[in-house]
């Protein structure tokens, strides 16, 4: 039972007043009564938490939306008296975390642990933690906690779809076109080597060559013989559209009641992300080199120039997980600053729900400039947003350039595949 602890003063404080009044001895063990009650109660408190230590540890801190996330939660009473009560409060910002938990009558030397599974339902970066401590004395007169900083963070990476088959410009073979350019960046290609100049990096040094010839030679590096691909991500607040929506239950799996199914929730920002994720390994495994580009919170360019592999895909993923879509620079005043230094022949994938002409005005400023760019076009209406992604998709059609529409609810691995793509599913191909 929890009594407070300005009850038992008022309870002192009369019996107090009785026992000047009519010096009654009952009066006077009340006294002692409620003042060792006060000061036990407290002298408790104060020891509660000593010697109680917390580990909390995760499975991984990278995962993806729509895995569940598993962390354990380790607490240990190294003194010997018993603890009666321990409140562990998970002050997370991960969505649908539920490591709280009340533990009773913890023993000396006792150790405890509990497994908590959450289901990811949202991409960014969360912090596991802080955890507070909380207990106190038996009565609950007195309460004492402890904050344990966050055992790191966790980064969810968005969700990504299977696409089967992405339109290619028309004209541009599969295999691209030969760029046979030298580049100060390293690349998978290396040309020929040359004497070591100060500067250059160690990590550049042909340890053969230099063997060879008695003197440090260094490679030199030339760009992708094949056409590179660039994602041009449109974050622009200005654009950006969404419904209103609430995160599906992050329970974990059980026989009565299975895991829901994840879905995006209903806004351009996220729809964006998904798509530029999902494409990034779509080229990547077909061993394409792929660039990405945004303009979003940080009110500058992020660029992230074209590499292939996994490491690359892991890139695309950590800054498709980071980014909010906060731009003030439209995506046509993006593409005409970029389009200068994107090697010629270079495929442009440019991902937005913007219904302005200016859109159609950057494609044929990417076509001038010797680039083959595709158009993926939220349908803004379906998001609650303004109309004009017909109009927009039919202009830039005109063009010659391919162009998919996706609506929300779409399943994006058949709106982003050329041969499924039919008007009535949310998708259209002009």
């Amino acid at each position: 039972m929890v009594i407070s602890r300005y009850v038992v003063l008022g309870l002192l404080g009369l019996s107090l007043l009785a026992l000047a009044v009519t010096g009654s001895p009952i009066y006077s063990r009340l006294s002692y009564l409620w003042a060792l009650l006060l000061v036990g109660s407290w002298i408790w408190s104060v020891l509660a938490l000593r010697e109680i230590q917390l580990e909390r540890g995760a499975t991984t801190h990278r995962a993806q939306v729509g895995q569940v996330l598993e962390e354990r939660f380790v607490i240990q009473n190294n003194g010997r008296l018993p603890r009666l009560w321990l409140e562990v409060h998970d002050q997370s910002t991960l969505p649908g975390s539920q490591g709280s938990r009340v533990l009773t009558l913890l023993k000396g030397r006792q150790r405890r642990s509990y497994l908590v599974s959450t289901r990811l339902v949202q991409r960014g970066v969360f912090s596991l933690g802080p955890t507070v401590l909380a207990s106190g004395d038996p009565f609950g007169l007195f309460t004492v906690s402890r904050t344990l900083p966050p055992d790191g963070s966790l980064l969810v990476y968005p969700m990504l779809v299977d696409v089967r088959n992405f339109a290619s410009p028309a004209g541009l073979l599969s295999g691209g076109e030969a760029l046979r350019r030298r580049t100060h960046q390293v690349t998978p290609n290396a040309a020929t080597v040359r004497d070591y100049a100060p500067g250059d990096s160690l990590s550049r040094i042909h340890w053969v060559s230099t063997a060879r010839r008695e003197r440090l030679m260094v490679k030199e590096f030339e760009l992708d013989p094949l056409a590179e691909v660039w994602i041009i991500v449109d974050a622009a607040r200005a654009v950006q559209s969404a419904l209103p929506y609430s995160h599906s239950d992050a329970a974990v799996a059980s026989p009565q009641r299975p895991l829901p199914e994840v879905t995006l929730p209903p806004s351009t920002e996220e729809y964006a992300v998904s798509i530029a994720a999902s494409l990034g390994q779509y080229f990547l495994r077909r061993g394409r080199a792929v660039g990405l580009v945004s303009y979003g919170q940080a009110q500058l360019p992020d660029v992230l120039p074209p590499e292939r592999g996994g490491r690359q895909l892991g890139k695309i993923l950590e800054s498709m997980a980071l980014l909010r879509a906060e731009g003030e620079l439209p995506i046509s005043a993006l593409v005409m600053a970029q389009a200068r230094h994107l090697p010629r022949g270079s495929t442009v994938i440019l991902i937005t729900p913007s219904t302005h002409g200016d859109v159609a005005s950057a494609v044929d400023h990417l076509l001038r400039f010797g680039l083959r760019p595709v158009a993926v076009l939220l349908d803004a209406v379906s998001f609650g947003g303004s109309s004009g992604t017909e109009a927009l998709a039919t202009a830039i059609a005109g063009l010659g350039v391919p162009v998919c529409q996706v609506a929300k609810g779409v399943d994006l691995s058949v709106a982003l595949s050329l041969e499924s793509s039919m008007i009535g599913t949310g998708a259209q191909w002009n």
